[in-house]
């Protein structure tokens, strides 16, 4: 399985009757969790279509709805495609729209509390590559470095797929990548506090660290520990 390219271990086959819907969900999802960057372009149909086990007509129809939706432009012709145009919400742009709150928003963080402590004790305990170790060092320096609260949600998503990834389970990319979809929407929502930023990336460094030397007993307590303080947080600002 490839380690290195988020959007080819995110990006799963359609098990669904909904074929057109489930395809738009998928390139959606990959796109606003910035798997599938701002300017990126799409991979070739043939590749999509198959990666996605859809056929290219359905394919087609689910990128034009993305197209009308504003998340990505399609050139035509030789070095033509389809590039993604979106950029990432600033927080609380998503206010006035559809947020979890209550229940919704407690199961939303139960089962992100019990998956992704999971998937880094699991990483932790993988014997990684020089190339793993490197793009997730690359994937925690990227959070670092991000100037911007919009960019940084973006890398911060990025960085917890990436961990997932490193799992080596299908299953937990899964779970993760809709655990992250769901707590990006919530995030959104409320103020982007200093304070949590830097609380939240000292995590991301004792988590990383954990995972480069093998200690997966470390790498779920902080993770658990990075949960619990986001929860926390949307507890109190959402309710």
């Amino acid at each position: 399985m490839p380690h290195l390219h988020l959007a080819e271990t995110v990006l799963q086959p359609v098990r669904d009757r909904n074929a057109f819907e489930a395809t738009v969900e998928q390139l959606a999802r990959a796109i606003r969790l910035g798997v599938l960057a701002d300017g990126q372009q799409l991979p070739p149909e043939r590749e999509l279509s198959e990666r996605l086990g859809v056929s290219r007509n359905t394919l087609r129809d689910a990128i034009a709805a993305l197209r009308e939706s504003g998340l990505v432009t399609t050139r035509r012709g030789r070095g033509g495609g389809t590039t993604v145009t979106y950029t990432a919400e600033l927080p609380s742009a998503s206010k006035g729209s559809f947020v979890r709150s209550g229940a919704a928003m407690a199961d939303a963080l139960d089962f992100r509390r019990i998956v992704e402590p999971g998937a880094a004790w699991l990483a932790a305990t993988r014997s990684l590559s020089g190339d793993q170790r490197a793009w997730l060092s690359e994937s925690l320096r990227e959070v670092d470095e991000a100037s911007e609260p919009a960019t940084h949600r973006v890398a911060d998503s990025r960085l917890h797929l990436a961990i997932a990834t490193l799992s080596g389970s299908p299953m937990l990319i899964d779970a993760v990548t809709r655990s992250q979809a769901a707590l990006h929407e919530m995030l959104t929502a409320i103020p982007v506090l200093r304070r949590n930023i830097e609380h939240s990336n000292d995590q991301h460094h004792q988590i990383v660290t954990a995972i480069l030397t093998g200690n997966p007993d470390a790498a779920r307590t902080v993770m658990e520990e990075h949960c619990d303080a986001t929860s926390a947080l949307l507890r109190g600002l959402i309710g």
